[in-house]
């Protein structure tokens, strides 16, 4: 946990992100979102198998939550997925949640569904938006042994939103989709991404400033990840 204030003096709402904590274009597009939400006066937790590495522990309003995965010999492949869904639902209860929100479908948009349904034999509704961002659709998710759950977790998601609108409608075609899917591109803040004597050397992002401070010395934005 890296801040605490008192949950009375909250300003806005508590939400609670699920990314992949890795050097992935997912991971880091939570990450960076629940920095700008949580700027924003909202109580952001996030809740991983380890630390997303954009997170520096300085950001007011953050929290983050480990997830425990235990050795066990009889399991060959530790559930991770199982291991997950618990701590949502206790991180969820304890700090009343108004939202989860998960990012790359596999495992995570499952993990919020069962978390959903063991809140609410407790009597508590807690929403969760799933983000589709890529290979979780187009590769990981249309492998036979994923497509069941992926197609069914999506579906029962209270929201879905995807990063272009080539995923979106590979995502209704491939898993024939019958809810809505929104598309909301990645993103970069204007405020600190600056264009740099144009574009980079290679041609293939602009050159930012450190962000909040001395966090990174230099960064590009792939223009790819900013697909139509």
């Amino acid at each position: 946990m890296f801040s605490h204030r008192d949950r009375s003096s909250r300003r806005h709402h508590a939400h609670r992100i699920t990314c992949y904590p890795t050097y992935g274009g997912s991971g880091v597009v939570a990450t960076e979102l629940g920095i700008e939400l949580a700027a924003l006066g909202h109580e952001i937790h996030f809740i991983s198998y380890s630390q997303p590495f954009r997170l520096s522990g300085r950001d007011d309003g953050i929290f983050y939550h480990e997830v425990p995965v235990s050795s066990y010999p009889l399991f060959e492949f530790p559930p991770y997925d199982l291991a997950l869904a618990s701590r949502m639902s206790e991180v969820a209860e304890y700090y009343g949640l108004d939202l989860l929100h998960v990012h790359y479908a596999i495992p995570h948009s499952v993990s919020a569904l069962l978390a959903r349904q063991i809140l609410a034999a407790r009597g508590r509704h807690l929403p969760f938006v799933t983000t589709l961002h890529g290979t979780d659709i187009t590769l990981v998710g249309l492998d036979r042994s994923y497509l069941p759950i992926t197609r069914y977790a999506i579906q029962e998601s209270d929201g879905v939103t995807s990063i272009s609108n080539y995923l979106r409608e590979r995502t209704i075609t491939d898993f024939d989709i019958t809810r809505p899917i929104e598309t909301i591109t990645n993103f970069v803040n204007c405020d600190v991404v600056y264009t740099y004597h144009g574009f980079s050397p290679k041609g293939k992002g602009v050159r930012a400033p450190s962000l909040r401070g001395a966090r990174r010395a230099h960064s590009y934005a792939p223009f790819r990840t900013f697909a139509p």
